[in-house]
């Protein structure tokens, strides 16, 4: 059906300051098919016009570009109240940065190194009004989380009263496993997996798979993403 939104392609916003990156990646996302590229810019102020004049499915938006960053945009877009889901496009970003992103409306982080199959899955899963943290996707997003940035940095180099297998399963949460998969990977029942995260979120206050897994990030529970 030609009316219908998913039979027409992903209309995308670009912004890098880097001619040589933004020509590489309009054509790699034009060669895969089921991506438009609509606009190009080279600061955060370029990507707040286009995305008004375009009115894009979604922005990928570098951090640091001159005049005006990335964080930046998203300021002046979450003022506007724009519905564009907006991926960071990265080289490197600090966890408190992410936060901060999150908190502005983005819907997630890809790094620039990341194999080109997850920047594909990654616009896709937004897309399907999903988050992307890590190397997956995940549902919902807290509300704040501000109270990660208050934390004293004694406090990162604690496992808040874990257990050895739940920091492994709060790794397998930061990795994107579902509980299906976590209850493959360890030999348990998904009924087991459940009871895990229950008190997991009990032990760091948390009550959300993507708020465990920002918690986790930012107090280092794990060691890769």
């Amino acid at each position: 059906m030609r009316n219908d939104p998913k039979s027409r392609p992903i209309r995308i916003v670009i912004c890098d300051d880097h001619p040589i990156f933004r020509d590489g990646l309009r054509r790699l996302l034009e060669s895969e098919g089921g991506f438009q590229v609509v606009g190009e810019g080279h600061d955060g102020h370029d990507a707040v016009k286009l995305v008004r004049q375009h009115s894009p499915d979604v922005l990928l938006l570098d951090v640091s570009m001159p005049r005006l960053g990335g964080l930046g945009a998203l300021e002046q877009l979450d003022e506007a109240s724009s519905t564009v889901r907006t991926l960071l496009l990265t080289a490197s970003i600090g966890k408190a940065d992410v936060v901060t992103a999150l908190q502005l409306g983005a819907r997630g982080v890809v790094l620039k190194d990341a194999a080109t199959e997850l920047l594909f899955k990654s616009i896709r899963c937004v897309m399907d009004g999903q988050y992307w943290v890590g190397r997956a996707g995940v549902k919902s997003l807290v509300e704040t989380l501000q109270q990660l940035l208050s934390q004293d940095d004694s406090e990162a180099k604690k496992n808040f009263g874990l257990t050895k297998r739940e920091l492994e399963i709060v790794g397998t949460i930061v990795a994107g496993y579902q509980n299906k998969e976590i209850a493959q990977r360890f030999s348990i029942s998904e009924d087991t997996v459940k009871h895990h995260l229950t008190n997991i979120f009990n032990k760091v206050g948390v009550s959300n798979r993507l708020e465990l897994a920002l918690f986790a990030v930012h107090h280092k529970l794990v060691r890769e993403i």
